[in-house]
């Protein structure tokens, strides 16, 4: 019973809805009574003489006979309001025999009525007069108190009651087997899960009066995934063994579990193989020992005991189609298939896959002679067995089925040789006896059910429109398993056949695990299954087992005997005949059960004493249909104590009902109820006589068309009660018609399904009938079409499901969902349409002639198609193409529904907003079936050699140029150009011959009339430009637009379904558009593809371009060709390895900045121009352990060195410095060498030749000529370390032997300057430091858009670097690597420009400097990157080799020549900041500041206080920290000896204590500090300064003395100098306690004890670095002073030890 929700229908229309009709019986004379409420009733549940009415607002009344209650009713057929549930709002009401139960909104539970067996749930009881709450309590949980379980719905039996829980679980309460719990003693009080259902998705739960049945979802394909179970959960024993034989395999799943009940699988599929006997999987087999094994049971005679014969139809029945299910197919839509145990008789007779049954016959005669021995003589079962072992163990489907599923993978081929050796033939026999009986007649076959079933469905049949599905729904779950293990793939195909199936295959339908995957949740599943358990006495279980035992009883746990010896089933168990029979609700009678399926029909089972089955089977013990004339869709079930009432569409809208059963007497209906008590006890035959007949099959009542439009149907006990609507505003009607042509619709669906589609696919010759394209396309149709028919179904079933319910708008899912809808049509009309173009219906026909005779009755019946002499292919066509009418039914029916409601309300628009959405889309199928049609007329027409080559599904005709429409200008006279316009391509034939021109990349324009006079257009595409002229205006117009609409809806992706889309079509497709082409044209491109964005019929912005030898360019294109940032990887053939650039492009070729990595692992790193390294940059050679690593970096000139470059050989160890030309030396030039070898000089031809200077490590200087590498040869002087040289010509290679011609000189004292002048000379001979680097500089400048240095605009200059930086950034956020939050900001700040003209006051000079720190901080701004490369050269130049201090010369002077560069670059950015030296005026107020220490050198005041502007001061303190390692080293090696002195002495005097070493020094005495803050100074206190005090005098001015090594540029250092001396005034002023001037006497030795006591260990390289650098403006300010002081501290303490 599904929750009713409160109807949305406003109360004053009360007695509109919910109408309440009730009546006894069929007879014609009946006229129901209508039950007045002052509410619509929502729900009835009826028990034996009671009823439950829920209305609307949650109130719940009582009717009939309530003994429970303690005043008696007055009037006992009036119903009274439960008031104990008054305050509750109840959802959903239950009736059982005696008592009834409610569940109010929240979930909670209430009962009353009878109470003995416990039915209600309350102990100690035994009636409950009122409603009261019963708590579910989860005893699994960890909560304390347990937690509740809210609740679904009730179902109530006779002594029991079912409640289905939220999370969709089964509880269970009261007495009997038909609570499914394992319970030793009833009552059971508490309601229990049954665990059995655990895991499992309920639907749905019925109770019966002793039975009990649940609707259980399938485990869809997602939970289906799980691993075969293979060991018993309990024990962890393997529920399957293997022996291996040596010519056959023995499977064994014998296995006993001492622990209890065991379900094979754990989530309680598979029935287990029973532990206490070990001789049987489900409870209500019969025991026969012909079944056991010897391995299991010794104590059972193995030889069977004669009375199994009678037993063995019983077999038949429910083993037939075990062979089909179990062995040759693994059957059903979900892995429950796979458990194997109840397979019926039906599923025997239509779920076999073998329609030819005279084959099986002919087959099964064959096989052997004792054949119908075996199956019925005693014992046959093992003689067929002699080497199974205990394949036979356990009921022959579920052993087989559980086998097949869990060891087929595992086995693999030898399992197949043995079944295919030992057992198919047997196992057919076995498994198919009614097949048997058929052909041999066998007397011993008794209950002949199965032949009776047959016959009954073929005549079933032709009377009913789909029942002929359930074959065709059993075979397909074999189709749709072909993929799994099974051992299917495994049996020799020759057996196969020979099982007798000439001409047919598997082919799967039905999507698998619900009709859109995703939709899973949104519609009604329709896989679902039959549980039932309880009593099956009557056969209402469904399992074909009611028949008494006729051996010796044997206790089993999972079932019981009742008191009769009847059978019962105490834990739930799968009807597997109903599996794929998409169930959608179950209902129960006293003693018989109903389920109704997605396809409107009936299957009943049970007791049919009173015909209320709906067919004569008496009883049935398993489903079958109930017998109904064609057309008649039943849609409402309900089952009382012996008759049935069916909900029915019929002829019209308004609904039917149809009854089944018990005739009821009028009499006995005035008579009162005392009668119908006295009969509860009756025998059943008496019962009928008294009752007066009963329906053999469902008669149509007769005064249900004056009941209105009833919307659901209740029975109960003998009573029948209808709940109706009356058609207010026809939106009560438009609701039936909607969800009336819905299920005739998928009725419809099903038939064609089953009757055309399958029977085709199942044709073996059908795939090389067809060929491999359209059977693909005929697979695809099927696929397509089986979810549409899916999706139907599921949308009929909620229909069904809303109409019982809410009946409201807002329960339509077609309106929340239509997308899923319109898709899945989409889908499949596009599915039909490239079936229908490719020819497929053409050659369709001979296989359909051959399937249906040539006679197109069927066809013709089911296309609905009035015409009459149309082709087989012609009726195929309009047969799949009826589908997408059911679109234009739709919107028909929701704009009637619209039209129910008021314009402005939302459910109007809701439904008006759909039914336009279906509209829409039934014009978009039909131009699509146009476009198809038209298509399939061209394919003709058209030659048949281009045909082949040129038809593919998805193209479809939009215009061709047969009529001379379209010509190309200028062809010749007798050439033909024929046009064809596709929705994907644009085809010029020609005679022989075609070319295809994608429309992607195809562009048109119109040529102006007025320049020719001719209509023509111009086609663009990537290789070439045609022009075509049409024959009138109109045809130009029609051609332009056609390929512009074609073009936009193939750019759009909409390619296969050209018109569609809106209304308002564009003008034109965009001119910049991504699309992939390969080039086929001669040239460059050849063969190349690319895929990225066009314009105009070229490449342009990014895209990627590969071409067919591997290379591939991915990155930015410009007007076709490779421009901005790309990357290109080329492979090597010879080294098998790739190139690899990385940089930036320009017109097709390298051009700018980039890195290029060699196959051979060179790597270069610099400028491009023109394709080839031009510019600076700097190329790596192997690495340091291959054969010759070096390093080059500098410029480079049309791929060669050439210009000034620093190459380091590591292998030679040896730097070379100079200038280069064709790769080789070529100039002036040093070289220095890792042995302190120092040469500058000239080169030529890559040698030294030339003039020269030589210099050795320890000073030893040779000038003259030389004519190789370290190869003197002619004029020279060598000139010794003490200054003796030798004079004349010299031969040979430096440090192996000189030859000498010439004179030695020994100079005298006069002659002492001679070293001196020859070390001056260093640096003459090399690049001068200006002409260093010159392509570094000229980058920058073209950077900043200047031909020349300083030539060019500076606002364009600005503008350049906005965009350099602009794109860099886009360019560093499109790639992996995140910048920084600072970085970011820094970028950000950058990017706008700084004011850069006006007249420069100190803020703008600090401004200024300021964005220099800034713009040299990111390598993105051209000065950030020009100081980059030029840190990089400085650091390649004077690392490593490179430290030589013979280079410290030319190292200062590159510095400020650097300085000097930059300088230029901002005065040119800055154009009105003063040259070098100039001035800027400062602020007075910043004069006193600059005053404020005392100090006894300062400057007289300068008239007008002004910064002096100069490069050093704006540019050292950005560049020197950035080249300060290497260059300080240099100073640091050029002092090393003066250094070395004076550490020397520096350590020798600080031994001494303060005092000493102060008089040493000469300090005057009244300088002495006499006390000093002591080590942990309380205030003011002080500590002596005693004779062995160390370290303590002047200490301040010590510690910031030392501080010059923590700084780098000459500025910073001289401001520690200062600040040095103030802190020396400040103690001195504070000893003195008085204000004092210094005199240059006095200060010095003070100084120089400070100098002393700060231990700078490289001073010299400290002074000679402030000397070389110092800002030339302040050498002679106080700076100036202060650093002079510092220099001759220096040098005094180097010769203090010569005082």
């Amino acid at each position: 019973m599904e929750i009713q929700s409160k109807s949305s229908w406003d109360d004053g229309s009360g007695g509109e809805r919910g109408l309440l009709h009730s009546w006894k019986g069929y007879s014609y004379s009946i006229t129901p009574e209508r039950l007045l409420l002052p509410r619509p009733v929502l729900q009835v549940a009826l028990g034996s003489q009671h009823g439950v009415l829920l209305v609307e607002g949650g109130q719940v009344y009582s009717f009939g006979e309530l003994p429970w209650k303690q005043s008696q009713v007055p009037e006992p057929a009036k119903p009274t309001l439960e008031s104990a549930l008054s305050g509750q709002r109840v959802v959903t009401v239950a009736a059982g025999s005696f008592h009834s139960g409610a569940v109010t909104e929240d979930g909670g539970v209430h009962m009353w009525g009878e109470n003995s067996a416990g039915q209600c749930g309350l102990s100690g009881l035994s009636t409950v007069p009122n409603p009261t709450p019963v708590a579910l309590q989860d005893l699994d949980t960890v909560t304390v108190p347990p937690q509740t379980v809210p609740v679904l719905e009730l179902a109530c039996g006779e002594k029991h009651t079912l409640a289905l829980s939220v999370q969709r679980e089964v509880w269970a309460w009261g007495s009997g087997c038909q609570l499914g719990l394992n319970a030793a003693v009833f009552p059971v009080w508490k309601p229990q899960k049954v665990e059995h259902l655990a895991g499992r998705y309920v639907l749905q739960v019925a109770c019966g009066a002793s039975h009990s049945l649940a609707l259980v979802r399938c485990l869809g394909s997602h939970d289906g995934h799980r691993p075969h179970v293979d060991k018993c959960g309990r024990c962890n024993e393997l529920l399957y063994t293997m022996t291996d034989k040596e010519d056959h395999v023995i499977i064994s799943d014998s296995h006993y579990c001492p622990l209890g009940v065991e379900l094979t699988e754990d989530d309680g599929k598979l029935e287990a193989p029973n532990p206490t006997t070990g001789l049987k999987t489900s409870p209500s087999e019969p025991v026969l020992p012909s079944y056991t094994s010897k391995s299991e049971s010794p104590a059972v005679p193995t030889v069977a005991d004669p009375t199994s014969v009678p037993s063995q139809p019983h077999a038949s029945e429910e083993g037939e189609a075990s062979l089909v299910n179990g062995m040759l197919q693994v059957s059903d839509s979900d892995t429950s298939a796979l458990s194997g145990a109840e397979s019926d008789a039906v599923a025997g007779a239509k779920s076999s896959p073998y329609p030819d049954e005279q084959a099986v016959k002919d087959y099964l005669k064959k096989l052997s002679d004792n054949t119908q021995t075996n199956t019925q003589a005693s014992g046959g079962l093992n003689a067929l067995l002699p080497s199974t072992g205990g394949l036979m163990s356990s009921t022959p489907t579920s052993a087989l089925n559980n086998l097949v599923a869990s060891c087929a993978s595992a086995v693999g081929g030898r399992v197949a040789s043995t079944y295919e050796a030992l057992s198919l033939k047997k196992m057919m026999n076995f498994y198919l006896p009614s097949g048997a009986s058929r052909s041999g007649g066998s007397p011993g076959v008794v209950d002949n059910s199965a032949e009776r079933v047959r016959q009954e469905d073929s005549m079933q049949g032709k009377k009913s429109s789909s029942t002929g599905d359930i074959r065709e729904e059993e075979a397909e779950g074999l189709r749709r398993r072909l993929s799994l293990p099974g051992l299917l793939s495994q049996v020799s195909p020759r057996l196969l056949r020979k099982a007798g199936r000439p001409k047919m295959r598997a082919v799967a339908l039905t999507p698998l695990g619900g009709a859109i995957p995703e939709d899973h949740e949104v519609l009604p599943t329709l896989q679902t299954e039959v549980w039932s358990w309880g009593h099956g006495e009557h056969g209402q279980l469904g399992h074909g087992d009611n028949l008494a035992r006729l051996d010796t009883p044997v206790t089993v746990i999972t079932g019981c005997l009742d008191h009769k010896g009847k059978c019962s089933r105490l834990q739930p168990l799968c009807i597997k005949s109903l599996n794929n029979k998409e169930v959608v609700r179950v209902a129960a009678g006293a003693h018989h059960s109903l389920a109704l399926t997605a396809q409107s029909q009936v299957f009943s089972w049970g007791s049919n004493s009173s015909g209320q089955l709906g067919h004569m089977e008496s009883p049935s013990t398993v489903p079958r249909l109930a017998k109904l004339s064609e057309g008649i869709r039943v849609w409402d079930v309900s089952a009382g104590e012996r008759h049935t009432l069916l909900l029915a569409d019929g002829d019209c809208i308004q609904p039917i009902i149809y009854y089944s059963g018990q005739q009821v007497k009028e009499g006995e209906e005035e008579g009162g109820n005392e009668k119908e008590l006295h009969q509860q006890g009756g025998g059943e035959e008496e019962e009928e006589e008294q009752a007066g007949g009963y329906t053999q099959q469902p008669v149509l009542l007769p005064f249900c068309m004056n009941l209105g439009y009833v919307s659901s149907v209740f029975a109960g006990g003998r009573r029948c009660v209808a709940l109706s609507d009356r058609n207010v505003m026809g939106f009560i009607a438009s609701l039936h018609e909607l969800a009336s042509a819905e299920r005739r619709f998928y009725c419809k669906l099903c038939n064609i399904k089953s009757q055309i589609l399958r029977p085709l696919l199942e044709l073996e010759s059908l795939s090389s009938a067809l060929g491999q394209v359209i059977f693909g396309l005929l697979q695809t149709l099927a696929n397509m079409f089986g979810r549409l028919c899916h999706l139907t179904g599921q949308h009929a079933t909620s229909l069904t499901a809303s109409l019982r319910r809410c009946r409201e708008v807002k329960s339509l899912l077609i309106l929340e969902h239509t997308s899923i809808f319109l898709d899945c049509y989409n889908d499949y009309c596009s599915a039909v349409g490239n079936f229908q173009v490719m020819g497929g219906f053409q050659a369709l026909t001979k296989p359909s002639i051959d399937l249906f005779g040539k006679g197109p009755e069927l066809l013709q019946k089911l296309s609905e198609c009035g015409e009459e002499n149309l082709t087989t292919a012609d009726l195929l066509v309009v047969l799949f193409y009826l589908p997408a009418r059911h679109l234009h039914e739709y919107s028909r029916l929701l704009l009637k529904l619209a039209t129910c409601f008021e314009v402005c309300s939302t459910e109007y628009q809701k439904l008006q907003d759909s039914c336009s959405k279906f509209e829409a889309s039934v014009l978009q199928l039909k131009r699509k079936r146009k476009e198809a049609d038209y298509t399939v007329h061209f394919w003709k027409i058209f030659p048949g050699k281009m045909t082949d080559s040129l038809r593919k599904p998805y193209r479809r005709l939009i215009c061709e140029s047969s009529n001379k429409g379209l010509t190309l200008q200028n062809a010749g006279r007798f050439s033909v150009n024929w046009f064809i316009l596709f929705n994907d391509v644009l085809v010029h034939a020609q005679f022989s011959t075609h070319h295809i021109f994608p429309l992607a990349t195809l562009w048109v324009e119109p040529i102006p009339e007025e320049d020719t006079g001719l209509y023509g257009l111009k086609v663009i595409t990537p290789e070439e430009t045609l022009t075509l002229l049409a024959s009138s205006p109109m045809e130009k117009i029609k051609w332009l637009r056609s390929i512009n609409q074609a073009v936009d809806q193939a750019l759009s992706g909409k390619g296969q379904d050209v018109a569609s889309g809106s209304s308002v079509q564009k003008l034109e497709p965009p001119i910049s558009r991504t699309a992939s082409y390969t080039f086929y044209k001669e040239g460059r491109l050849k063969d190349a593809t690319y895929e990225g964005r066009w314009l105009s019929g070229k490449p342009n912005g990014r895209g990627v371009l590969k071409w067919c030898d591997g290379r591939i360019y991915t990155g930015a294109f410009k007007n076709g060709l490779e421009d901005g940032f790309g990357e290109f990887v080329a492979p090597n053939k010879t080294l098998n390895k790739n190139d690899h650039y990385q940089g930036y492009w320009k017109d097709g070729k390298m051009h700018g900045l980039g890195t290029y990595r060699y196959a051979s692992g060179e790597v270069y790193d610099g400028s491009f121009q023109e394709g080839v390294r031009h510019g600076h940059g700097m190329l790596r050679s192997g690495k340091l352990n291959t054969s010759s690593p070096s390093v080059f970096i500098g410029q480079w000139l049309q791929d060669k060195k050439t210009g000034y470059g620093v190459f380091d050989d590591i292998t030679k160890g040896e730097k070379y410095m100079g200038m280069w030309q064709d790769h080789q030396r070529q100039g002036t030039g040093v070289v220095v060498t890792q042995f302190g070898l120092y040469y500058e000089g000239a080169f030529k031809d890559n040698k030294m030749m030339g003039t020269g200077v030589l210099l050795s490590e320890d000073d030893t200087t040779y000038e003259g000529e030389f004519s190789d590498d370290w190869t003197l040869s002619g004029k020279g002087v060598l000139t010794m370390p003490n200054g003796d040289y030798l004079e004349g010509s010299f031969n040979g290679e430096w440090g192996s032997g000189l030859k000498v011609t010439g004179s030695y000189f020994k100079p005298h004292l006069f002659d002492t300057d001679k070293d001196k002048t020859q070390a001056m000379k260093l640096g003459h001979l090399c690049v001068c430091a200006e002409d260093k680097w010159p392509a570094v500089f000229e980058e920058c400048w073209s950077q900043l858009g200047c031909e020349a240095p300083g030539r060019g605009e500076p606002e364009k200059a600005w503008e350049n670097i906005a965009v350099a930086l602009t794109t860099s950034r886009r360019h560093i956020l499109d790639s992996p690597d995140v910048l920084s939050r600072s970085h970011n900001k820094t970028l950000e700040s950058l990017e706008v420009i700084p004011q850069h003209v006006g007249p420069i006051t100190m803020d703008r000079y600090n401004a200024i400097r300021l964005y220099l720190i800034k713009a040299c901080d990111t390598p993105l701004h051209p000065l950030g990157q020009l100081l980059e490369t030029l840190v990089a050269v400085y650091r390649m130049t004077y690392v490593g080799v490179g430290a030589n201090r013979r280079l410290l010369h030319q190292a200062v002077s590159e510095i400020k020549s650097y300085l000097n560069h930059i300088f230029l670059i901002v005065r040119f950015l800055f154009p009105d900041l003063p040259e070098e030296g100039g001035l800027i005026p400062e602020p007075t107020t910043d004069l006193q500041e600059k005053n404020e220490p005392n100090s006894t050198d300062a400057l007289p005041e300068s008239p007008k206080p002004a910064r002096v502007v100069s490069s050093s001061a704006l540019l050292l303190p950005v560049l020197l920290p950035r080249l300060y390692p290497p260059l300080f080293t240099l100073y640091a090696l050029d002092k090393e000896r003066e250094d070395d002195v004076y550490w020397e002495c520096v350590l020798r005097l600080n031994k001494q204590p303060d005092l000493a070493l102060l008089a040493f020094l000469g300090v005057q005495q009244k300088f002495w500090p006499v006390s000093i803050p002591a080590s942990l100074p309380a205030p003011g206190e002080k500590q002596l300064v005693i004779s062995s005090t160390k370290d303590a005098c002047f200490a301040s001015a010590v510690e910031t003395l030392q501080q010059i090594s923590t700084t780098f540029t000459p500025s910073d250092k001289l401001q520690v100098i200062q600040l040095t001396f103030e802190e020396i005034t400040q103690e001195v002023q504070a000893l003195l306690k008085q204000d004092f001037l210094w005199s240059m006497d006095d200060l010095f030795p003070v100084f120089l004890y400070v100098v002393l006591r700060a231990r700078i260990r490289n001073l010299g390289s400290e002074v000679s670095l402030i000397e070389d650098l110092m800002d030339p403006c302040v050498q002679h300010g106080e700076h100036g002073i202060m650093f002079t002081t510092l220099k001759a501290c220096y040098y005094q303490i180097q010769h203090e030890k010569v005082t």
